[in-house]
């Protein structure tokens, strides 16, 4: 076995919740204003933040909404969000946070396989809420920013009662805290278990890696439904003593005077928002000075798309990886340890391997295989399935990704694309991430997303779906070429297709499904 062991020091396991964590980065600054709701501007200080979660709990364990309770959020980012998270959690109870541009019929999917006994949502969101509800039996659903009952709906303010003096209590490293839904490396989606010790030694995991401070300002557009924005600026630039301005969905120009305002030093992003910071004419037009590092994850960045950002801003660009199985955070590039196009090192108290997906096999420096990954982050399994929790966990407790990655002699991982992802041509496996990151070099190209095409001579061609640069008189014959200018013939583009944008989910991954349903 070939294990590859952290080289930054052991962070301790502790028994705090992942409330009792946020807690420690807020009480020492209780009249500091320290989270800001980015389109109103209206900011809540460190004390009445606590307070509000301490009355929430209070509330839903008077009205017996307590340990083992599942309660459902569906709702964009915004300070209320930190809320109703903590509110829940300090109660003894567990979030499944629920993506707010689900249909009815996805959300009720949500609400009967976690058996959530109440939805908490937004006014816009709420006739959805009512149809999936009812599809899923549910009849308590809880309103932010409601000022009066709405046909059955109660307002958040309706459930706030006592406060609780103290967490409820726990085992923080069996009971669960939050179940958000991923379809894993393959299948279904599934109920992810993350109890409290996976996110709080994900935070603490994640600030041995990064430069934030206490004091700094950062820009929440990441949504917290996802694990990305849940745990990386949710909780751990609250939890660090950092303060934090909520954005409820990505807007370019928003974005960049929150950023301006604030004398933004980090800056926590995907991929397509960096396209956007290195590439559109809007990032000139803003004082983004105090930026020194751009953290990117979600999703592989082309080491010449990390140049061109660096370059543009005048800062750092690292990665990061992970997945919703490991809280997330698994490699995170810091300060004097990052490589171009690497995602990164184990972070403290992880180990990694790379796995031969056939033989099983391990396999040495910069040899292709699957990732695998143990440590304390890595989840307590799937909900109601415990065939895909033995397929993706080991009984020695390694998590099989699903990620096909290398690691150099050094420690650094290089992402290659998801195994389940990876195009055959005449037998050679062809990465489409590869072939995106070059086309996303080449002047004409915007956005790009690369998918497998049935032939019968070679079994599948990639085939590119682009989004030419506004202005451009971009040509399909050039791409290919420019391609096969970088890249073995056996890579060759089959086609190209001109689109308007490429499908994408909330964390700024490639729906590639969807790409390969519409051919």
């Amino acid at each position: 076995m070939i294990v590859h062991s952290s080289r930054f020091a052991p962070v301790p396991l502790t028994g705090l919740s992942v409330t009792e964590r946020l807690f420690r980065g807020l009480t020492s600054r209780p009249d500091e204003v320290v989270l800001v709701d980015g389109p109103s501007g209206q900011g809540l200080t460190a004390g009445a933040l606590m307070d509000r979660i301490r009355r929430l709990g209070g509330g839903l364990a008077a009205r017996g909404i307590g340990k083992g309770a599942v309660v459902a959020l569906m709702a964009p980012n915004s300070p209320d969000f930190v809320t109703v998270f903590h509110g829940v959690a300090y109660a003894g109870g567990t979030v499944t946070p629920v993506n707010p541009t689900y249909t009815a019929e996805e959300l009720a999917f949500q609400l009967k396989d976690s058996g959530a006994r109440l939805l908490v949502t937004v006014p816009a969101c709420l006739d959805t809420a009512r149809a999936g509800a009812a599809a899923a039996g549910l009849s308590d659903i809880a309103v932010i920013g409601a000022e009066a009952p709405d046909r059955g709906a109660v307002p958040l303010e309706a459930l706030m009662g006592p406060r609780l003096v103290a967490q409820v209590p726990l085992d923080v490293a069996r009971d669960i805290a939050v179940l958000p839904y991923s379809s894993g490396t393959t299948g279904l989606p599934k109920g992810v278990r993350l109890s409290h010790r996976n996110l709080v030694v994900n935070i603490d995991q994640g600030l041995a890696a990064c430069d934030m401070r206490p004091g700094d300002w950062t820009v929440g557009f990441l949504p917290f439904f996802h694990i990305y924005g849940l745990t990386v600026l949710m909780n751990m630039v609250l939890g660090n003593g950092a303060s934090l301005v909520t954005m409820p969905r990505f807007d370019l120009e928003l974005f960049l005077r929150l950023v301006q305002e604030r004398r933004t030093r980090e800056l926590y992003i995907v991929p397509p928002v960096a396209t956007a910071l290195a590439r559109h004419p809007l990032v000139g037009q803003f004082d983004l000075g105090a930026v020194e590092t751009v953290i990117c994850a979600a999703a592989p960045l082309g080491a010449a798309q990390g140049a061109e950002l660096a370059a543009r801003l005048g800062c750092r660009v690292m990665q990061g990886w992970g997945m919703t199985e490991l809280s997330p955070i698994g490699t995170m590039s810091a300060p004097g340890r990052d490589k171009p196009g690497a995602v990164g090192v184990a972070l403290p108290n992880t180990e990694l391997r790379i796995v031969d997906p056939e033989t099983g096999a391990d396999l040495g420096p910069d040899q292709p295989g699957e990732l695998w990954l143990r440590g304390p982050q890595v989840m307590q399994g799937y909900l109601n399935a415990p065939e895909a929790t033995a397929a993706t966990l080991t009984p020695d407790g390694w998590l099989k990704t699903g990620d096909l990655a290398s690691i150099d002699a050094e420690g650094f991982v290089t992402l290659h694309d998801r195994l389940k992802e990876l195009i055959k041509v005449k037998g050679f496996a062809v990465a489409p991430a590869e072939l995106e990151a070059v086309l996303l070099t080449h002047p004409d190209v915007l956005d790009a997303a690369v998918v497998g095409r049935s032939d019968p001579e070679a079994g599948e061609r990639p085939v590119a779906h682009v989004v030419p640069r506004p202005g451009a008189d971009a040509d399909a014959e050039a791409l290919k070429a420019h391609v096969l200018a970088h890249l073995s013939h056996f890579k060759a583009l089959a086609e190209v297709h001109f689109v308007e944008a490429v499908p994408k989910s909330a964390s700024g991954k490639i729906l590639r499904r969807l790409l390969r349903d519409a051919a």
